[in-house]
């Protein structure tokens, strides 16, 4: 079974993101980049269906500017076996990178796909939703484990009221969570082989999708610092002082 594993290139968890001063968007000169950890946690669980033997080819893609390469190479270290490369330096909403993975899917025709439930740059959570919709699979979304039995896969997800199983017919989608599994580090040795893994280069229009911009981003600005908390004498006061935050 071949699985598929979309791979995102975002500013990396440790760093503050800065906003630009014309509120445009977000500074990205000199920041350091990585991949999405949501992503890198499909990429692991793909990896350790390959040593159970369940799968028998990890291809990683990612959809953005050529510098996503270092994304992927990533990716193909940890133990994917060849990257594919969508590259466009437009900005690309989740409607059509769900249009381009399905475009991906059709022609590598994976038994499954894994990628993280969402990117921590734009916090969307759609693209796994839109592309099972568009493929007409199975969704297993926030996914705490996985479990692939012959024709179907066992997905258990963490949901408001506490966990909940859905066996999937593949091929299927499957989103991860922070709690599937922890990532492994990529040692010397497989960073040296990732290089000379296949790396294939495309380009939107290559698979027929159209990613013109549907949003306007208005204005981007940073979250409102904290104020100062307040003592208060009794629940009397409490009680007025919230009544007067609340006009």
């Amino acid at each position: 079974m071949k699985v598929l594993v979309p791979v995102k290139r975002v500013i990396d968890y440790n760093v503050k993101p800065r906003v630009k001063a014309d509120g445009t968007g977000v500074d990205l000169a000199n920041v350091k980049m990585s991949m999405n950890p949501f992503d890198e946690i499909a990429v692991e669980e793909a990896i350790r269906l390959k040593e159970k033997g369940v799968a028998t080819e990890i291809v990683v893609v990612s959809i953005g500017v050529a510098k996503a390469q270092e994304t992927l190479r990533t990716a193909l270290a940890m133990g994917a076996d060849r990257a594919i490369l969508v590259q466009t330096d437009d900005e690309v909403e989740p409607l059509a990178v769900a249009k381009i993975l399905k475009a991906i899917a059709t022609e590598e025709a994976p038994g499954l796909v894994i990628l993280g439930k969402q990117a921590i740059d734009d916090d969307a959570n759609q693209t796994g939703q839109m592309l099972a919709a568009l493929l007409g699979w199975g969704q297993g979304t926030f996914a705490s484990k996985v479990e692939v039995s012959g024709e179907t896969v066992a997905v258990t997800r963490e949901v408001d009221g506490g966990l909940e199983t859905v066996s999937l017919k593949l091929p299927a989608i499957v989103t991860t969570d922070l709690r599937l599994n922890e990532p492994r580090y990529a040692s010397l040795p497989n960073i040296m082989k990732a290089k000379s893994k296949p790396l294939a280069t495309k380009t939107p229009a290559d698979l027929g999708v159209e990613i013109a911009s549907r949003l306007k981003t208005l204005k981007v600005t940073e979250p409102p610092k904290r104020s100062a908390g307040i003592k208060v004498a009794d629940v009397d006061e409490l009680v007025a002082r919230l009544k007067e935050m609340a006009i």
